[in-house]
């Protein structure tokens, strides 16, 4: 039963209520973030209080895990809540804004386009990374709203300069505007705004940061933070982490202002793990590994989920969870209808996360990169069976959270029956549509 100004959840009213009465949804994606480089899993030489807030008021996944471990793919499993690999988006796709064929299959629906016909205003802020093609636009993608670039990254300090993906105008819908400010403040302003703009709505907005990504760039006013760091590559990283942090904290600040934040459900991890030292100085203890590899270190990555009005606060959950599950999670929230022919991976974690329902979310999870002869793992339970390299190795993750002990020789039934679940996966999917993008010349600029 509703009532004015409140909807309820379990017999708990939530104030905040839109017209529609249906919760708001905002997910918060990192880029490159390490997982022991946020507060809330230790990091000590880097604040980062509204991250951390957000675990303090919801709810921290332990084992918050994203579906591949490098950018686009990434993206393209969380915005269709399907294994990427299923349809081919299983590399980054090279800045080619005249392909038709390099991006986010136009055959796969969105969360934002059910969001958007349940009657939400979807709004997308910041990188895409999903195709530089018009049909791949956000616009043409179910977001009613777009403020962003469409490469894989871009430089964040105004006039500066780069290589051409990294240097393209900032766009509003698909209108070029001036960027005027350090690119993580513009992005987080605008999130502020499209939450007051719309306060009276039930509405989906993804935000996207490019930061912690390179390149590393920061303002005075952050490094003058971070003084106490004698490396000038952790400074200029932790300045950038601590830019992010303040826009978070700016848009919680606007859902509090608009009276909606026990409405909102805020969603908040990484697109991948850290990249390695020789990158960035990221810190992804306590796993092995990092971007681009499938152990840990790759792919499980910093993992929060806050809805004051309907989940409990402070509470760790132990068990998996993947990004795939935000599309089956805002659609269950939302009342949305899911076309019967896009097959869904992840699913509606939002009773387990409330301790309603018991169990567990997935029985079992997969990765794989490089197509079928690269890369892959498969976890159930406390094991994970992984090819990151020539050979395959089995670990113990409640033992063994690092990966430092292969288990295959004492386990041989474990490693058949993952390596069966594996190869049954893996007969389900495509080979990779196009292929990572090489590394430029430095004359051409990045790619």
């Amino acid at each position: 039963m509703s009532v004015p100004g409140c909807i309820t959840m379990g017999g708990k009213k939530i104030t905040g209520q839109n017209a529609a009465g249906k919760p708001n949804v905002i997910v918060i994606l990192a880029d490159d973030l390490g997982h022991a480089d946020v507060g809330f899993n230790g990091c000590k030489d880097i604040p980062t209080p509204n991250i951390d807030s957000l675990a303090k008021n919801g709810v921290r996944c332990s084992n918050g895990y994203v579906s591949h471990p490098f950018c686009s793919p990434t993206r393209a499993g969380l915005l269709t809540g399907r294994y990427q690999q299923r349809f081919g988006h299983e590399c980054n796709p090279a800045w080619l804004p005249e392909d038709t064929n390099v991006g986010l299959p136009l055959n796969q629906v969105t969360v934002a386009q059910v969001m958007r016909d349940a009657g939400y205003v979807t709004g997308a802020i910041g990188k895409w990374h999903l195709g530089a093609a018009p049909c791949f636009h956000p616009n043409e993608r179910g977001f009613t709203e777009y403020l962003g670039f469409l490469g894989g990254g871009h430089m964040y300090m105004p006039g500066d300069k780069g290589g051409v993906e990294y240097t393209v105008p900032v766009l509003r819908n698909k209108q070029p505007v001036e960027q005027k400010e350090y690119m993580t403040d513009l992005l987080s302003s605008e999130a502020a705004s499209f939450i007051t703009r719309h306060k009276d709505k039930p509405f989906f907005l993804y935000l996207a940061y490019n930061a912690v990504h390179t390149p590393l760039q920061a303002p005075e006013k952050y490094l003058n933070r971070f003084k106490h760091i004698a490396d000038e590559k952790r400074r200029t990283y932790a300045a950038m982490n601590s830019a992010m942090d303040d826009g978070i904290g700016l848009v919680l600040k606007a859902l509090r202002d608009n009276g909606i934040e026990e409405n909102t459900m805020v969603w908040f991890f990484s697109d991948n793990g850290g990249p390695p030292a020789n990158v960035a100085p990221t810190n992804n203890s306590p796993f092995r590994g990092h971007k681009g590899n499938v152990y840990e270190g790759g792919i499980h990555v910093p993992f929060v989920v806050q809805w004051k009005g309907g989940l409990p606060r402070g509470k760790v959950y132990d068990e998996p969870v993947i990004s795939l599950d935000v599309f089956a999670t805002a659609a269950a929230l939302a009342g949305a209808k899911v076309p019967e022919s896009h097959k869904l991976d992840g699913v509606d974690i939002l009773p387990y996360l409330s301790g309603e329902r018991k169990g567990v979310p997935h029985d079992v999870l997969h990765w794989r990169s490089g197509g079928s002869g690269g890369k892959w793992a498969v976890r159930q339970g406390r094991y994970k069976l992984v090819k990151d390299g020539t050979a395959v190795e089995l670990f113990d993750l409640v033992d063994d959270v690092g990966e430092t002990k292969d288990l295959g020789a004492e386990k041989p039934d474990i490693v058949k029956q993952l390596q069966k679940l594996h190869d049954a996966w893996n007969a389900e999917l495509i080979e990779p549509l196009w292929q990572n993008p090489k590394r430029a010349v430095k004359k051409a600029g990045r790619k």
